[in-house]
């Protein structure tokens, strides 16, 4: 059975969820939708607007409460992310209150790496290899724009389709074979996102809520995924609870002795 868009996430294990845990920064409030909607932008002005507030950045420390439920049967971990902007995503998975390590990934433009503790076991492929299990347009900077809350950069162009709904933009499109809908709140953030793969029955709604300050932009607090293929559904719910931008990090990966390359 061909496998979820967000294949490529789970492949390095990303269970990801909402716990008790609250963000220790002021929660930005998103301004009601206007009564009268100025709709006399230029589609190039409107595209700047939105673009001009993606978050930016060099590099990013997260760590996140997360549970994964896939077909019902569900699990808590932490989840710590560290990120180089266009460069590197690095994850660590820990349980038993940080003392265990299940699994790490470091994910580049050009390749995925996994190990697997509990295994012994390690993955090293090309990024390329992702596209065994998804759409060729998620590359690596649309799993970095899913994990910031940022809009994909590929469909906030002149191509897309871009109107106002409700006081609020929502661009969309399709591009080879991939149909996809971004619908922005009044902060001019994504509020939601959705993808689908029609021919190969794979769809991803993601949602963000509570954008809290980070730098000078807004990054969201809270991220659920939802993948639906064939009868196969995929729940994520995530809530940062620690949030760093453009501080020194490393992104540690060494295979132990004695694990086996998963071929």
């Amino acid at each position: 059975m061909r496998r979820s868009i967000l294949n490529s996430l789970l492949l390095i294990g990303t269970v990801i969820s909402i716990s008790a845990c609250k963000p220790k920064k002021a929660i930005v409030v998103a301004p009601p939708v206007a009564t009268e909607v100025k709709t006399d932008n230029t589609k190039a002005e409107a595209l700047a607007l939105l673009n001009s507030k993606q978050l930016k950045f060099t590099t990013l420390s997260l760590k996140a409460k997360a549970t994964l439920d896939i077909a019902g049967n569900a699990n808590d971990v932490t989840m710590n992310f560290r990120m180089k902007d266009k460069e590197i995503i690095w994850v660590s998975i820990t349980a038993l209150g940080g003392a265990y390590e299940p699994a790490r990934a470091l994910i580049t433009p050009d390749s995925i790496k996994i190990m697997n503790r509990q295994k012994g076991e390690y993955l090293s492929k090309p990024f390329s290899y992702i596209y065994n299990f998804t759409n060729k347009q998620i590359n690596f900077n649309t799993l970095q724009a899913i994990l910031t809350g940022n809009a994909m950069g590929d469909f906030l162009t002149t191509e897309s389709n871009l109107k106002q709904e409700n006081g609020v933009w929502v661009v969309s499109g399709a591009k080879e074979g991939l149909d996809y809908r971004l619908l922005f709140n009044t902060l001019l953030k994504v509020e939601e996102t959705n993808l689908n793969d029609a021919k190969s029955g794979q769809a991803l709604k993601v949602n963000y809520t509570d954008y809290q300050k980070l730098n000078e932009s807004l990054f969201p607090s809270a991220l659920k995924i939802n993948t639906l293929s064939g009868m196969k559904k995929i729940n994520i719910d995530l809530q940062f609870v620690k949030i760093d931008g453009n501080v020194p990090l490393e992104f540690p990966f060494k295979v132990p002795s004695g694990y086996k390359l998963v071929k």
